[in-house]
């Protein structure tokens, strides 16, 4: 079973994020409360457990956030799935897929920590389709 290891929000970009109990994900805008929500097709951030494994091969263990990612789950290899794909997460929370990667900034706290991010390769990005909570433990289902 695909879920939610740990929900992360930050009130800045570029940074670290910090770990929540729940979010909640608005419709056309991503988690309320978190730096990268908005009117755009990076709502909401996404990166497996899988690809911290393989960092922490060359970095030392990464805690959950690590990456800026909001949502990291355990299960699925995100970035193998094609753009379109549809995650129901919980019972309510329905994302599209919109991007796999993205270009790094450079000199963030992100490269800063760990010299080198998954999230151009392994990260993913979403838009919220249906709103509701989620909570860490939330099962992930692919729905197309």
């Amino acid at each position: 079973m695909a879920k939610v290891l740990q929900i992360n929000t930050s009130k800045t970009k570029g940074v670290i994020k910090e770990a929540v109990k729940q979010a909640s994900f608005k419709l056309d805008h991503g988690i309320e409360g978190d730096a990268h929500a908005g009117d755009w097709h990076r709502q909401v951030s996404m990166l497996g457990i899988e690809s911290f494994a393989r960092m922490e091969m060359t970095n030392g263990e990464l805690p959950m956030g690590s990456f800026a990612e909001n949502l990291t789950t355990e299960g699925i290899e995100l970035f193998t799935l094609p753009i379109g794909t549809k995650f129901r997460i919980g019972k309510e929370v329905l994302l599209e897929m919109t991007q796999i990667g993205k270009k790094c900034h450079t000199g963030c706290a992100i490269s800063q920590l760990v010299g080198k991010c998954v999230m151009p390769q392994e990260g993913i990005f979403t838009i919220v389709l249906e709103e509701g909570i989620i909570y860490p433990g939330d099962e992930i289902v692919i729905v197309n």
